[in-house]
């Protein structure tokens, strides 16, 4: 299994499932499948605070690319069924300082791929960004 990361707008972050249509996909979230561990971090742009949840796959199907666009970013739609709750905040303030893109460490890979194109999306975590994760539940 692998682990996976989603940013976007939820509107109930205490919901026991959640599910997101056409999801946006870079750095790997495109793979996102069912059983895959998925780091849930409620959108600031749209008035959430960051990581809340900690949940599993319970579907993932790739939804289709429309044969009139040349360019497009690959979309999912995925249920996720929460396992966890986080215990300490990290979101755009936490880890907006660590901006020293080759320095190797999970808050930097974190605060790449989530804001430095801050638009909501999945992306794959490497096993030290998932540990990391880990520690805030």
């Amino acid at each position: 299994m692998t682990a996976y990361a989603i940013k976007t707008e939820v509107s109930d972050t205490g919901a026991r499932e959640f599910a997101f249509d056409a999801q946006k996909t870079m750095y790997g979230g495109k793979r996102i499948a069912a059983g895959d561990t998925v780091y849930l971090f409620a959108s600031e742009n749209s008035g959430g605070r960051g990581l809340f949840a900690r949940g599993t796959v319970i579907a993932a199907e790739a939804v289709p690319l429309r044969p009139e666009l040349e360019r497009q970013t690959p979309r999912v739609n995925v249920r996720i069924r929460r396992e966890a709750s986080a215990r300490r905040p990290l979101g755009r303030a936490e880890l907006k300082p660590h901006a020293d893109w080759d320095d190797g460490k999970p808050q930097t890979e974190l605060n790449f791929k989530f804001y430095r194109q801050a638009t909501d999306k999945i992306v794959g975590l490497s096993d030290v960004a998932a540990e990391f994760l880990d520690a805030c539940f």
